[in-house]
């Protein structure tokens, strides 16, 4: 979409693993297309055609390579930059709307007709919101085909087909096999045996481009875990997770990969109906950032007089994400002007007191975080369970009003301009609350925090300017990519990220 077909044709010959998840490439010859990185010998360039997207390529009648599974690349990059309105329709896409609402859903929810989203996707990729499903979809069942010992009608329903033929038709028409085949493949010797999905979790391996510093981000979030919610053991961060069909747990830990392909983040998901998976790995990928496009944030950032040893040091760090908005908005609220630890104590008794406990827990993760009504029937019937004062509660209770009511939304579709907006119309929040949640949540590349604690030290310690409000002039020349700037900055001072000293309590 940003490249020209030179430009592709030259990633491709180079094969270049930057650029997986970019384009594809169509091999007409052969009715095959491939990831840019792809191993075999690049066909020539009078042969070859590059979409936007796999959906697009199948539209063409191509089918996917089963040498480099160009359907298993990070997604692109472009989706988490943009804000307008395809940008979030293919946000949503990827966290499984089309296959819980339909197309008329996805448009309703972007306050758009079906016809007219159906026509502005198109422009940008290829072909509409269906056929990204589809090939979603698609990649779904080669997965469960391949780890798990399901039959193929279990597979089909749970990828999110309408029927066993649905199903067995795409699987061919994309692989060029039937679903038993692809099994088969998987099983041959040397691979390894189907796993019992429900005892020993979905196995995968989540791609992010390189360079990609999964500890850092892993880290980020281990030193944050609320008992019950989430744990740490070892290399291993765990949470659980509130799906459209019931709940689940995560267990991600940094993977092995080649230096010169993808870097991968190995997830063993547990859940409770298999059609919430397209959403499960959806929100992974954004809780660890894996889209992202760290050659374009280094050209940037790296070379800046004041920060760009400290990138340069560790060009892999990511934003870390969330898998609920709601969720972080209100660990945010809590966290201001008090200590990480402080914050992880009071957000534990919050799950404790009003979050849903697993059936099955998973070691340590015993529950779920609170929806909004539980958390604003808590704070009416025990208001002592909010261990804070009474205006931050009141804080909470009004952001859980308004997402109840639909005044705020915070989900991948949301527009962060307008949530930004919406957050800071409720009493006790302020602009800090607002870009942190923008910055996660909503995977914004260009937020930045000026009254931050740990910015301010950064700074400081980097030898910025003392003067306080000629910070945000100063983070003008690391657009768009200030969100990357503050986790860098953040790693110069980590104390406290959560603590801010300008936020209205």
């Amino acid at each position: 979409m940003l490249l020209d077909a030179d430009q592709c044709y030259h990633a491709a010959t180079s094969k270049d693993a930057r650029f997986d998840g970019w384009f594809v490439v169509g091999v007409l010859t052969t009715g095959i297309y491939c990831r840019p990185s792809c191993p075999a010998r690049t066909a020539k360039r009078e042969n070859v055609r590059f979409f936007a997207s796999t959906a697009s390529a199948q539209r063409a009648g191509l089918r996917a390579c089963l040498r480099c599974r160009p359907d298993a690349t990070p997604g692109s990059p472009e989706w988490n930059v943009r804000a307008d309105v395809v940008a979030r329709a293919m946000r949503l896409i990827r966290d499984g709307v089309v296959d819980r609402d339909g197309v008329e859903g996805l448009a309703s929810r972007l306050g758009y007709s079906a016809r007219q989203l159906h026509r502005l996707i198109s422009a940008e990729v290829g072909t509409g919101p269906l056929a990204l499903a589809r090939a979603q979809r698609s990649q779904i069942a080669r997965t469960l085909l391949e780890t798990t010992d399901l039959a193929v009608t279990q597979v089909a329903f749970a990828s999110g087909f309408s029927s066993v033929r649905q199903c067995n038709e795409t699987i061919r028409q994309v692989f060029a096999e039937s679903p038993s085949a692809l099994r088969r493949r998987a099983t041959a010797p040397g691979r390894a045996d189907h796993l019992d999905w429900r005892e020993r979790g979905i196995r995968l391996r989540l791609a992010g481009r390189r360079p990609f510093s999964a500890a850092s981000v892993l880290g980020f979030l281990g030193a944050r875990a609320v008992a019950g919610l989430e744990a740490v053991d070892g290399p291993v961060y765990s949470r659980s997770l509130r799906l459209a069909h019931g709940p689940g747990v995560v267990h991600l830990e940094a993977g092995e990969g080649r230096d010169d392909g993808p870097a991968y983040v190995n997830a063993e998901l547990h859940l409770a109906d298999l059609r919430d998976l397209t959403t499960a790995v959806a929100r992974c990928r954004q809780l660890l950032d894996l889209d992202a496009d760290p050659v374009a944030i280094l050209a940037v950032l790296g070379a800046d007089a004041l920060i760009g040893s400290l990138v340069a040091s560790e060009p892999g760090r990511r934003v870390p994400g969330a898998v609920d908005g709601f969720e972080l908005a209100v660990r945010a609220i809590v966290g201001q002007q008090i200590s990480v630890a402080g914050a992880r104590s009071v957000i534990g008794r919050l799950v404790r007191e009003a979050g849903d406990a697993l059936a099955q827990p998973r070691g340590a993760v015993t529950h779920l975080f609170p929806t909004p009504s539980a958390l604003v029937a808590l704070a009416r019937d025990d208001p002592g369970a909010f261990a804070m004062p009474a205006s931050r509660r009141r804080a909470i209770v009004a952001l859980g009003e308004a997402v109840i009511n639909g005044d705020v939304v915070i989900d991948p579709g949301a527009d962060p301009g307008a949530l930004r907006q919406s957050l800071v119309a409720l009493a006790g929040v302020g602009s800090w609350t607002a870009d942190y949640v923008a910055m996660r949540a909503l995977r914004d590349p260009d937020a930045f925090l000026p009254t931050d604690l740990g910015i301010r030290r950064a700074l400081e310690t980097l030898g910025a300017p003392t003067d306080q409000p000629g910070w945000p002039t100063l983070a003008e020349r690391w657009r768009p990519w200030r969100s990357y700037a503050v986790v860098h900055l953040w790693s110069v001072a980590p104390a406290s990220p959560l603590t801010n000293t300008k936020e209205p309590t």
